[in-house]
């Protein structure tokens, strides 16, 4: 965890919301000086802040909507941080809980050392890591409606099919295969939803290639050196990082992308694991899905996970393998090195 800790006349902790925001400003001795709820106008939030420019810095906790406000300081050159909403807890732990209440304990927390760190992503690349989120959820939904029709062949006791409804052949296949209209129909659901992501996808991932420019080539084609590796997961991982140059340590990036467990302790005794959801959550898919395609059809990968599996079981070994791939990609994107399968396997 890291935390905010420079010095300043001034601190600003606003309690964020969609519509409204509530402004604390305090002094470095803690004295309350502006204390007011407003709207989410730039205008507003200007007014406010204008005696103090230049001599404070504005904290906010990590919630949808704090673009504005960093883009905001950005263009008038007031500091910001943005605050990881699930270690924030000193403004929730009170008795009393309202915006006021809030704003003023992210002041106090900046003002005293404590505010802890989330990245703020730089506003260039925002838009198109969103993107590439978004294209994520619309494969997952999709991949629910093919669910679906496979256990309603299952739950009618057909026979098993093999089809791949990515294709609209495969769909024509299944537009006909029940004997009861209403069961039919529920199908017919399935496959034109489908039709449609399906389309939105390759339009999606077409955009995706022309914005992605924007990023650094060499990068995306090291990651893509890497067997298995796509141009949608290269991107991916690339956009999720940022500025690889960020993480101090390989350490760093491998808890940032939840592919460590953290042991938790007290007084010499062992209660498991603890804050395996703080992290990157599309990174951590990012790299287990690199372990699967990295094994796809390569026999020296398969005989390293078979080696692994001597030790452990088969999802801690594929866990094992995409910790080791993670901590790979760090390396090649530090070194600006393509990827070495056999340095890799013999370690």
């Amino acid at each position: 965890m890291n935390f905010y800790t420079n010095t300043h006349p001034y601190y600003c902790g606003i309690d964020l919301h969609a519509r409204l925001l509530y402004v604390c400003v305090i002094d470095d001795k803690s004295e309350v000086l502006v204390h007011k709820k407003v709207k989410d106008s730039p205008e507003e939030l200007l007014a406010l802040l204008t005696p103090y420019l230049g001599n404070i810095v504005v904290g906010v906790e990590c919630m949808h909507c704090w673009y504005w406000v960093s883009d905001f300081c950005r263009q008038h050159n007031i500091d910001f941080v943005l605050g990881h909403a699930l270690y924030m807890k000193a403004i929730h732990g009170g008795k009393t809980k309202n915006d006021k209440i809030d704003s003023f304990k992210i002041a106090k927390l900046l003002r005293g050392g404590n505010f802890p760190l989330a990245y703020n992503y730089p506003n260039e690349l925002r838009a198109t890591r969103d993107l590439l989120r978004r294209r994520t959820k619309l494969v997952r939904f999709g991949a629910d409606l093919k669910a679906h029709v496979s256990n309603t062949v299952s739950q009618y006791n057909y026979p098993a099919h093999s089809l791949n409804l990515r294709y609209p052949k495969s769909r024509e296949k299944m537009s006909n295969v029940f004997d009861d209209i209403s069961v039919q129909r529920n199908i017919d659901i399935d496959l034109n939803i489908v039709a449609h992501i399906e389309t939105e996808l390759r339009q999606v991932e077409g955009f995706i290639e022309k914005q992605a420019k924007q990023h650094n080539a060499r990068d995306f084609y090291l990651l893509k050196s890497i067997a298995g590796v796509g141009q949608i997961l290269a991107l991916t991982i690339l956009y999720e990082i940022g500025d690889i140059n960020r993480f101090e340590s390989v350490q760093n990036f491998a808890s940032y992308s939840r592919l460590v467990k953290c042991k938790a302790e007290s007084a010499g005794k062992a209660y498991g694991t603890q804050g395996n959801k703080i992290g990157n959550a599309h990174l951590k898919w990012a790299f287990s899905e690199m372990a699967v395609l990295y094994l796809r059809g390569n026999d020296k990968a398969r005989a390293y996970l078979n080696k692994l599996q001597k030790r452990m079981s088969k999802a801690k070994a594929l866990s094992a393998l995409a910790h080791k791939l993670g901590r790979c990609v760090y390396f090649m994107l530090k070194r600006q090195k393509a990827f070495d399968e056999k340095r890799f396997l013999a370690g």
